[in-house]
């Protein structure tokens, strides 16, 4: 079994996210020294891609907040809690697009409205375009990485302590980093 690429693969059509090879991860900084990733394992979206009009493109992603990952289950509780996601009222956060740009022959920007804990605020991601391929199994898959910069307290996840050398726990600043395979769905 191979896996053939090519740039003359008609990437146009509508699209599932592979979850099992689709990353949704985070960073922020931990009392200021260090940084804490972290990822969501249960989510499902959707893209309509024109690769002729870009700018016609579409993608939605809901994530389960219950599904936070950081790799330390007693953080991961207080993330959930009421100080950070709210899960109990707020069990899912949302993205729709609302526009695509492209920007050269592999970027693009995507803007759309993310809502968490019931706050809806405009962000915009980069996207580079890594490549198309048809798997063994005869899928045309789409990949992709972006990356944004959001400020949690846009959201009212302002949750914090004041550290004793100055500064706060954990950082305003989220960075976003987003690694997309999705897969083109076949017409019925």
């Amino acid at each position: 079994m191979t896996t053939s690429t090519s740039s003359a693969i008609d990437l146009s059509g509508d699209y599932v996210l592979d979850v099992a090879h689709t990353r949704l991860g985070f960073v922020a900084r931990h009392a200021m020294v260090t940084k804490v990733r972290g990822r969501f394992k249960d989510f499902q979206g959707k893209a309509h891609l024109d690769a002729e009009h870009p700018e016609r493109s579409t993608a939605s992603v809901v994530i389960e907040a219950r599904s936070i990952d950081t790799g330390n289950e007693q953080r991961d509780e207080h993330l959930r809690s009421n100080d950070f996601l709210d899960m109990e009222h707020y069990p899912q956060i949302t993205f729709g697009s609302t526009a695509v740009e492209k920007v050269d022959a592999d970027d693009y920007t995507m803007t759309g409205d993310l809502t968490i804990k019931g706050t809806t605020c405009s962000v915009t991601v980069h996207f580079v375009f890594t490549g198309a391929a048809v798997d063994p199994f005869g899928n045309v898959r789409a990949g992709f990485e972006g990356t944004s910069t959001l400020n949690r307290k846009d959201w009212g996840v302002a949750w914090n302590a004041p550290l004793e050398t100055g500064g706060v726990l954990v950082s305003d600043k989220v960075d976003i980093e987003i690694d997309v395979s999705a897969i083109k769905q076949q017409r019925s």
